[in-house]
């Protein structure tokens, strides 16, 4: 740090000759406040990085109650009779879209906790899925029950003859697995390699959730939103991909000296 210093004053004063810059009261004061701000700044990171269980616990009651407010709005704008002119079909594209926002939200968390030092980022995951679960039983009832009144033939006819639908149904149903395996007991009774392995059916559903949006928009050439969903599935599994490979990679760099020093001489 001296030396930095002290090449920092040499460097400053061969450029406008003076000897002691640091006696100037505005550069005394510009690096205190640099000095100050930077501290703050680190302050703030580790304070964020390291919240106390108690924080954790009030964080995740936020997040919860934040995670309503989709479900709140739909009931406020039923009652206030702002659904529009067709009901059933706004409440089934909000509550499909949520479904989409809360898979996007919950595949964000590994990233951002890697990428910004966070590690309790990992203890909102699970309420996360289940609220992309959630609204995406919602959405699935709001079709079975408005929008075809339990008429299961025209149900499964609508499944085997719409591509959107069969993919979204799909999507659906294998979202089930990872809702009644979320729990504490069932990664025991699984086993951690298992319940992982299951549990990236996420990468599979995030994807057919995005050519469910992206075909039932085709049909009306309104492909804005879908394109957003779409890029944001990309960057989050491809940040994955990106990870896998870079492992794979160092694990392969690691592993040549050794089969090189096992050769025999």
């Amino acid at each position: 740090m001296g030396s930095d210093s002290i090449f920092l004053r040499g460097s400053l004063a061969k450029c406008d000759g003076t000897e002691n810059i640091e006696s100037d009261p505005f550069f005394r004061g510009t690096t205190k406040r640099g000095l100050i701000e930077t501290l703050s700044s680190i302050r703030t990171m580790k304070s964020i990085s390291n919240l106390s269980p108690r924080q954790i616990t009030a964080l995740k009651a936020l997040v919860f109650a934040l995670a309503l407010l989709p479900l709140a709005r739909l009931i406020w704008f039923g009652f206030t009779d702002q659904l529009g002119a067709n009901p059933v079909e706004f409440l089934t594209r909000s509550t499909g879209t949520w479904t989409l926002v809360f898979l996007c939200i919950t595949l964000s968390v590994t990233p951002l906790r890697k990428l910004a030092g966070w590690p309790w980022l990992a203890r909102l995951r699970r309420m996360l899925g289940l609220f992309a679960f959630f609204y995406a039983l919602l959405h699935f009832t709001t079709y079975i029950w408005f929008d075809q009144w339990f008429d299961l033939a025209s149900i499964w006819k609508d499944v085997l003859k719409r591509p959107f639908i069969t993919v979204g149904f799909t999507a659906f149903l294998l979202l089930w697995p990872l809702a009644l395996t979320s729990t504490n007991a069932m990664v025991k009774r699984l086993g951690g390699k298992r319940w992982q392995a299951l549990h990236r059916l996420v990468y599979v559903i995030a994807v057919l959730g995005v050519v469910h949006y992206w075909w039932h928009k085709a049909g009306k050439h309104d492909l804005a939103q879908p394109e957003i969903y779409a890029a944001i599935v990309a960057l989050l599994l491809g940040y994955r991909l990106w990870v896998f490979l870079a492992r794979r990679s160092r694990e392969r760099q690691g592993a040549a000296p050794l089969r090189m020093g096992n050769s025999p001489q």
